[in-house]
């Protein structure tokens, strides 16, 4: 994507245990789709105690679901009883382990002999645990892999995308529901689709590597049937892409590349707005939703070699004219928008060492503005990891308090071991309160704040699965809200945190990752996992 200061980290293979994998290839070209396999099936924990601090903040009630009562009493055993995690309010009681041979395809890609086809990430399901299913890549793609995108999900239907097509399935059970191969490959996807289900993707006009970005087109993802298609007109002679950075906010899909702009209907596809470089300062990213936020960069006018100074705007998206705009320091580039509304968006220094958090208010004025002491990953702050400026899955936000994923600060910006939950007010920029950290190898990653809780997303580690816990705003205390069966763990390894991509709805989870490879016998290459309501 546009914007970027530095290129990313090869995503892993998703076949892999290690982590490393072949470098990737953004948006590569790559054959139809294979016929489709069948699915495999569906998938609770909870973090330490939090170290209290700040002030504290009235709760609004928490839906008394089945499951969460079940799991009140869940003694979780990491690395074969190292660590003992604990559930307020409820007293200890061990877990056994997985049923079933242990000759069992662990589900890490790998397999011991049965093929991917035997694994099962239900085995030994326990009463109040939630049902996993997941779903393999059956496209033959490149023999580095293809970029993998999502997941996008509208009523019943949860979509992924690769380079050649669409696919959707149930979110009951995965089941695939439809197929939408595309004739040139894709070159830009927005981060969600429109209030009606709607998702304008950027695609090539050749099915050439070398082929530029030329033409928008429009999916309906609750169907999988493509509608209006569309060249996207020059804004300048210089308006030429290998890539389109879109959003879509209300009915416009906005268009960044080369130093220029364009708005579009997402209904029928007219162009409402176009414009290459106002005030001397040229667009290079957005981010939608509730509110579109443009990014944009302003040159020296005295030093062409100067980076000059990066500039936040709140856009009208019906016309591209600015509300507000707010201007960063010299030598200060914006990383990532962690929520739109409110408004808080990473920045990071040249100097590779320093990165910043600002809040805004409604009017763009500056409502905090603060170094953090702790370290997030690079897809947070936006220090080339992840493309888009809205790939931050670890944060969410309500009106006063940012909540990240957070850990030790790291010799680079680029902190993967994110470990707690911070929060910060975002009226003083300072740390309300953290999680106690998890044990080695378990990540945290606030998903959304839904009545009156923080909705968090643990990772699998030695010997436990992944779950979903609720955070008190207050103070952290944490309750288990979703837990995966023990058996789901190796299927859940794979899908690595700095590839990963997540969405949180309707009280389900889904896992996508990054980057998927060609089917082979015997290996799989995991591409979607869900489990929940």
């Amino acid at each position: 994507m546009t914007g970027r200061t530095s290129g990313p980290p090869p995503e892993p293979d998703a076949r892999r245990t290690d982590g490393f994998g072949p470098p990737p290839a953004p948006f590569a070209p790559t054959t139809p789709f294979a016929p489709p396999a069948p699915p495999a099936p569906p998938a609770s924990f909870a973090p330490g105690t939090p170290r209290s601090g700040g002030r504290p903040r009235a709760l609004r009630p928490v839906p008394a679901a089945g499951a969460v009562a079940a799991l009140l009493a869940v003694l979780v055993l990491i690395g074969g009883g190292a660590y003992r995690l604990t559930v307020r309010g409820g007293p200890a009681q061990p877990l056994a382990g997985p049923s079933g041979s242990p000759s069992i395809d662990r589900g890490d890609g790998k397999g011991p002999g049965g093929g991917p086809d035997t694994y099962d990430p239900n085995a030994g399901i326990r009463a109040g645990e939630a049902r996993v299913w997941l779903r393999d890549n059956q496209a033959e793609v490149a023999g580095a892999g293809t970029s993998q995108y999502g997941p996008w999900r509208v009523g019943g239907t949860v979509v992924g995308a690769i380079p050649t097509g669409l696919t959707g399935y149930a979110v009951a059970d995965g089941q695939e529901k439809w197929k939408l191969p595309l004739q040139t490959p894709l070159c830009g996807v927005p981060r969600a689709p429109s209030a009606d289900g709607k998702l304008v993707v950027g695609v090539k006009e050749t099915t050439s590597q070398t082929s530029h970005c030329t033409h928008l087109q429009q999916i309906d993802l609750a169907t999988g049937k493509a509608g209006w298609k569309i060249p996207l007109p020059q804004e300048n002679k210089q308006d030429t892409s290998l890539q389109f950075e879109l959003t879509i906010s209300g009915d416009t899909v906005v268009v960044a590349r080369s130093a220029v702009m364009s708005g579009f209907s997402v209904t029928d596809g007219r162009k409402l707005f176009g414009t290459s470089s106002p005030n001397g300062c040229y667009p290079y990213g957005f981010a939608g939703g509730s509110r579109l936020i443009g990014l944009r960069q302003c040159p020296d006018p005295k030093d062409a070699l100067v980076r000059g100074q990066s500039m936040v705007e709140e856009l009208d998206p019906a016309t591209g004219g600015a509300r507000w705009s707010y201007k960063y320091a010299q030598d200060w580039t914006v990383g990532r928008v962690l929520s739109v509304d409110p408004l808080v968006i990473t920045a990071h220094h040249k100097d590779k060492k320093s990165w910043n958090i600002t809040a805004f208010a409604a009017d763009g004025t500056v409502r905090s503005q603060t170094s953090p002491g702790f370290g997030v990953s690079g897809r947070c702050n936006g220090f080339g990891n992840a493309d888009g400026f809205q790939e931050c899955y670890a944060a969410a936000a309500d009106a006063d308090t940012l909540y990240i994923g957070a850990g030790k600060p790291g010799t680079t910006l680029d902190t993967d071991v994110t470990d707690q939950v911070v929060a910060v007010d975002l009226n003083t920029g300072k740390e309300r309160w953290r999680t106690a950290e998890q044990p080695k190898g378990r990540t945290m990653w606030p998903l959304a704040v839904e009545e009156g809780r923080v909705l968090t997303y643990v990772t699998p580690g030695s010997g436990e699965a992944a779950a979903v816990v609720s955070l008190a705003p207050a103070d952290g205390a944490s309750q288990p809200v979703l837990q995966s069966p023990a058996a789901a763990r190796g299927a859940e390894g794979v899908f690595y945190p700095h590839g990963i991509r997540i969405a949180w709805s309707d009280g389900r989870l889904f896992l996508l990752n990054g980057r998927v490879y060609s089917p082979e016998p015997r290996k799989a290459s995991r591409a979607i996992l869900s489990f929940g309501k």
